[in-house]
């Protein structure tokens, strides 16, 4: 006889969990950099898939994979297959590096970095490993990418005063920003990490200090506190951060006090000055997996909002910590490693007026006649940081604040419509 399950077992079940296969976010960072190829050791069905999702992202290069048959598998040739393959992708033009993924399937998990061939021609070979089951996120793989760069090939050099480093993938008008303020305080030099230029990395030990923005780069932050470079964590969004991250800024680089004070002040009062210009109202959801969801729920807090429930794919760390914090005292319940039914259990408790959320629970909740967005395309592709990054944020989630009745009236109508 079968076992019944309660309802409340039921309702506790967590079968989806919410995230992309973490080659997607190592892709993302390597087929964006210039003079690299990808050599995926895979089967077909991955192939496929990333490769798809490379193309859509624009990248514009051409992924490599050695064949993965029945043939290939059971003789034995795996390694053979993965160097001649590196053969022919160092032929191309201007390869400077080869990075090897390997995926989850069995047969090539246990791939050794020993098998493989440091250099092939003029390009560097790096194995970077991206099974599912270890690492937990998509934004996670992006960290496991960066550190692994960073640790082959970023050289030991003397330290440049006023240098930083700024760790998190940005948007074109965020980055303007954060270098047009940082020219500001006197930082003489930045580099944006993931980067475009291999170069960057192999120079990452050079800089004074480090300000990684997203919390997801918890292996990255590691390996510049192990090169007694300060780490600064945080990002420039909201009135309160903004000012924080600034000073923050100066005291690693020992830049002036009295100018740092200054300018931290004054984008603290621009911010300010736009979330008192789009206050928000009512009750909102921020439930994404891009691992950036923290800033988020910070300024619609600022600005007024009532955040009962926020979640991400990616895990509590050090990173972390402060942002718990603040979220448990301001009554902000925060569910890290989430999956749909997390999510659904959390609409259905709070009933909000908007939901930034992903596909799945987008559907779900415009079922239950609640505005809801797909949060990558909505949140991931504007400027969030200082106050162009608020004031963009905040009127566009007061406009979707304000659809709530035309959800209604469309819920309302369909409904009729099934009953004819």
């Amino acid at each position: 006889m079968g076992m019944q399950v309660s309802g409340q077992q039921e309702s506790q079940k967590k079968l989806h969990p919410q995230t992309m296969c973490p080659g997607f976010g190592a892709m993302r960072i390597l087929t964006r950099m210039e003079d690299t190829r990808v050599c995926m050791v895979t089967d077909k069905g991955c192939m496929y898939g990333l490769t798809f999702v490379s193309q859509f992202y624009a990248a514009k290069k051409s992924v490599v994979s050695p064949e993965l048959m029945n043939k290939q598998l059971t003789a034995g040739s795996l390694i053979e297959n993965v160097r001649e393959t590196l053969e022919v992708i160092s032929q191309e033009k201007n390869v400077k590096l080869i990075a090897v993924l390997s995926l989850c399937i069995s047969e090539t998990i246990g791939i050794s970095e020993d098998m493989l061939p440091k250099k092939v021609g003029n390009a560097n070979v790096v194995l970077i490993r991206l099974p599912s089951y270890a690492i937990g996120s998509h934004p996670e793989a992006k960290d496991q990418v960066l550190a692994a760069l960073l640790k082959r090939f970023s050289s030991s050099v003397d330290k440049k005063p006023k240098t930083l480093a700024v760790v998190g993938e940005l948007f074109p008008l965020d980055a303007m920003a954060i270098g047009e303020v940082l020219q500001k305080l006197g930082v003489e030099s930045v580099m944006f990490l993931p980067s475009q230029q291999f170069e960057d990395i192999v120079e990452a030990g050079s800089v004074s200090a480090c300000a990684v923005l997203y919390p997801y780069y918890k292996q990255t932050a590691k390996w510049f506190e192990q090169k007694s470079i300060p780490v600064i964590t945080g990002a420039p969004v909201g009135a309160n951060a903004t000012y924080e991250w600034i000073k923050k800024i100066g005291g690693a680089l020992n830049l002036d006090s009295e100018h740092v004070e200054s300018e931290a002040q004054d984008q603290k009062l621009q911010v300010k000055a736009v979330i008192e210009k789009f206050p928000l109202q009512g009750k909102v959801i921020i439930a994404g997996y891009e691992g950036n969801e923290l800033p988020i729920v910070k300024l619609l807090l600022e600005a007024g909002a009532d955040v009962p429930y926020a979640s991400t794919s990616i895990e509590p760390s050090a990173l972390t910590k402060d942002d718990e914090t603040l979220f448990e005292m301001l009554g902000t319940s925060l569910q890290f490693r989430k999956h749909l039914e997390d999510d659904q259990r959390a609409i259905r408790k709070y009933m909000p007026d908007l939901v930034i959320g992903t596909t799945s629970l987008s559907d779900f909740v415009k079922s239950l006649a609640i505005p809801s967005v797909y949060y990558t395309n909505i949140i991931s592709t504007r400027p969030l940081f200082f106050s162009r990054g608020a004031q963009m944020m905040l009127m566009m989630i007061q406009s979707l604040s304000q659809k709530k009745e035309v959800y209604k009236r469309l819920s309302d109508f369909f409904d009729f419509d099934k009953k004819i």
